[in-house]
């Protein structure tokens, strides 16, 4: 689980929020044991604003992943 939420946290820092200032970081892990990170990424308009969770989600289905196992999120606003 820490380096879990060591990923999130590397990810947070990444994190593309010039509106709400508020970083976001996701990290997935899988069933084989692979680790997907993603921060929020947010946008002047906000339906095109992606939270972390999903970037995180969408790293690993793109890679093929279709098994999670868990989930750590952290923030810093």
């Amino acid at each position: 689980m820490e380096s879990l939420i060591e990923a999130a946290e590397k990810a947070s820092k990444r994190a593309h929020a010039p509106y709400s200032n508020y970083r976001v970081g996701a990290a997935l892990a899988t069933g084989s044991g692979k680790i997907f990170s993603g921060c929020n990424i947010e946008n002047r308009s906000y339906g095109a604003t992606v939270c972390a969770e999903r970037v995180a989600l969408y790293q690993a289905i793109q890679s093929g992943e279709k098994a999670f196992a868990h989930m750590a999120v952290v923030s810093a606003g």
